[in-house]
């Protein structure tokens, strides 16, 4: 019989109460904490803390205040930049590749409910994984929901709420977002 944990990075049905779960969640917080109050920290303190709440990190710098679920499905490239006030909910996996850009509060979600009401009010909550490219810029207060993949070499406009997924190589945005024109690479 598969756990929860199993379940929610399955994609199925899962209870966000389960214990293991909550756990996970608590410890995360604990590390978000400790990490968004150290403003006058050291780089290197900065780098062991995140290194300690995400799946895989590299050089990367994230702007305080940072919120997440679990961290460990965050799982991070190279050269990453996230501005201040961003939100991974990661109960998925959210792969994010080499020289990505968030802008200021950046929305990502994995998370979801099921769409009849009859089901949602039962409790379980559903998953899915996001997948951002290489070379990515999403723009300032710009929404990416579960299930999306954006291509390599796209600018995701700020405000956007990325419902689908998005090819490489170009500029999308609005809500929904949509490709607005292909860029040069």
């Amino acid at each position: 019989m598969k756990t929860e944990l199993q379940k929610m990075l399955a994609g199925e049905l899962y209870d966000a109460s389960d214990e293991e779960l909550s756990g996970m969640r608590v410890t995360a917080r604990a590390l978000l904490s400790k990490y968004n109050m150290l403003l006058a920290g050291t780089a290197e303190e900065k780098q062991e803390l995140l290194r300690r709440l995400l799946g895989k990190c590299s050089t990367l710098n994230i702007e305080p205040p940072f919120f997440c679920d679990y961290g460990k499905h965050i799982l991070v490239g190279d050269n990453f930049y996230m501005n201040f006030n961003c939100v991974i909910l990661d109960c998925a996996w959210v792969k994010i590749g080499n020289n990505v850009q968030f802008g200021p509060a950046v929305q990502i979600y994995a998370a979801y409910h099921p769409l009849k009401a009859s089901e949602r009010i039962k409790g379980p909550e559903l998953a899915g994984p996001i997948t951002i490219g290489d070379n990515v810029w999403i723009g300032g207060g710009a929404i990416v929901c579960p299930n999306v993949t954006i291509g390599d070499n796209t600018t995701i406009g700020a405000g956007s709420v990325v419902t689908r997924s998005v090819p490489a190589g170009v500029f999308a945005a609005g809500n929904p977002c949509r490709v607005i024109k292909t860029t040069e690479i």
